[in-house]
């Protein structure tokens, strides 16, 4: 089934999109329940729970991970061990990908692939609830999140052509999807953490998890029909696919290129899911008379701050279009990783403003999540769709992956870069992540120039 069929069959919606967007920005939606869910508690589950006396001997394989751990970075604090632990997970969860979308492309075929992601990601989740079984958990949790999503993004472009006005906004609606179930994930984690405990909440991720599952498996049939090429080759169905043009080539290779540099947007993105909680713990002000705001919950303004942003920031870029001034996709990428990181410097300020009691108001995280997040919007929706768009059909959920590698690399980094949280002030913390983003922005901009003629819109 093609695009256009889609578009005139029962695929079409009074929204003017095919029904599979919503099943895929839905199944999405419940995926960034489960992750974000994880991701809020995380650090904070190691440092102050499962990496302390008492716990940490029951953790199965532990001294073997902290020994080869430690054997690259040296002898490392709980709260250096836990950075670095987080920044290898999440680091490995955008690896996955690389070889999900290839095992979606050639094997298995995207539908069962997404399936089976979830299903792993659900047994991981539920895995968590005891100390003995973190690390399986975690293993679990990394291969069913490559599975799922290096086949989810590809069949949301599958349902558009590549010259499609409409690509564009498909794409931010799927970003929505992921941040708002950003949003719900560290209200319901940090409140069930807070009332029942830890192993509770992440057992809530993994039925987030479940949930995702069934309304995928429900929505299917929305989604483009599709053959696995190791079916079609095993029974001699189908011609072979086309070869790789010249042109077709010239795009891989810049697609490539601007891995490294989109990983320094993620280097600075990373932290706020990492390192942040501990900052937010240390230096600002969560209790109000008798009640104390828990941590995760500023999360959740990171997620429901794109949402809130999107109508505002699709204004500005339909006014720019209508006057001709829209930004190209690579410069939008760039103006993304400026904003980002002038509000990562904006935590470096937060000193200046902190009460008698050493912490900062409320209102200054908050202007910070706001401020970020249109960057996110700038970058990510963007840099998700460029790769949708401009890699070639033959290997599409394969290079898909291959831009999950700028989040492996960003995240492994910034679980280093955490270590320093110990070492430096907080303010030269953030300035130091606030300088990684720019200059990737800048950089962005000069292979942005390169990439001219062989990307287009550009």
């Amino acid at each position: 089934m093609t695009a256009a069929e889609i578009d005139a069959g029962e695929g079409a919606t009074r929204f003017g999109h095919p029904r599979g967007l919503f099943t895929v920005a839905g199944t999405e939606f419940w995926d960034r329940v489960s992750f974000h869910g994880m991701q809020a508690l995380l650090v904070l589950y190691m440092v102050e729970y499962l990496l302390l006396p008492g716990h940490i001997e029951h953790i199965a394989g532990f001294a073997t991970l902290r020994a080869s751990i430690e054997s690259v970075t040296g002898p490392l604090s709980v709260q250096a061990l836990a950075s670095q632990i987080f920044g290898l997970y999440v680091g490995f969860v955008y690896l996955m990908p690389v070889f999900g979308g290839f095992l979606g492309d050639v094997v298995l075929g995207r539908t069962r692939a997404v399936a089976l992601g979830a299903l792993l990601m659900t047994a991981g989740h539920f895995c968590m609830a005891f100390e003995q079984s973190f690390l399986p958990a975690l293993l679990l949790l990394i291969l069913g999140a490559g599975t799922l999503r290096g086949n989810l993004a590809p069949q949301l472009g599958d349902l558009y052509a590549k010259d499609d006005r409409r690509r564009g906004v498909a794409f931010q609606l799927y970003g929505s999807a992921v941040n708002l179930g950003a949003f719900v994930a560290p209200l319901a984690t940090g409140q069930l953490q807070q009332s029942l405990g830890w192993h509770i909440a992440f057992g809530f991720a993994g039925v987030g998890m479940l949930a995702g599952l069934v309304f995928y498996l429900l929505g299917s049939r929305n989604l483009p029909a599709e053959r696995v090429r190791g079916e079609d080759a095993l029974h001699g169905r189908g011609a072979p696919r086309a070869p790789l043009t010249a042109h077709d080539k010239r795009a891989i290779v810049y697609l490539t290129a601007m891995v490294p540099v989109a990983s320094t947007f993620w280097i600075a993105q990373s932290q706020v899911w990492n390192t942040y909680n501990l900052w937010v713990r240390d230096h600002v002000r969560l209790s109000y008379g008798g009640w104390t705001m828990p941590v995760p919950w500023l999360q959740s303004i990171d997620g429901l701050s794109p949402f809130l942003c999107l109508p505002l920031v699709l204004m500005l870029w339909r006014r720019q279009a209508s006057r001709g001034r829209e930004p190209g996709d690579v410069t939008k990428i760039a103006i993304g990783c400026f904003l980002f990181g002038v509000s990562t410097l904006w935590l470096s300020a937060a000193q200046y403003v902190a009460g008698a009691d050493g912490r900062a108001p409320l209102a200054w995280a908050i202007v910070f999540h706001l401020a970020s997040n249109i960057g996110w919007l700038f970058f990510s929706p963007t840099i998700t769709g460029l790769f949708s768009r401009v890699a070639p059909a033959q290997v599409n959920a394969t290079m898909m992956g291959v831009y999950y590698l700028a989040i492996f690399l960003g995240s492994t980094v910034s679980g280093r870069l955490g270590g320093l949280y110990e070492v430096v002030t907080p303010a030269t913390f953030w300035a130091i992540h606030a300088a990684i983003a720019v200059g990737g922005g800048a950089a962005m901009l000069v292979l942005g120039r390169l990439m001219r003629g062989t990307v287009a819109a550009a």
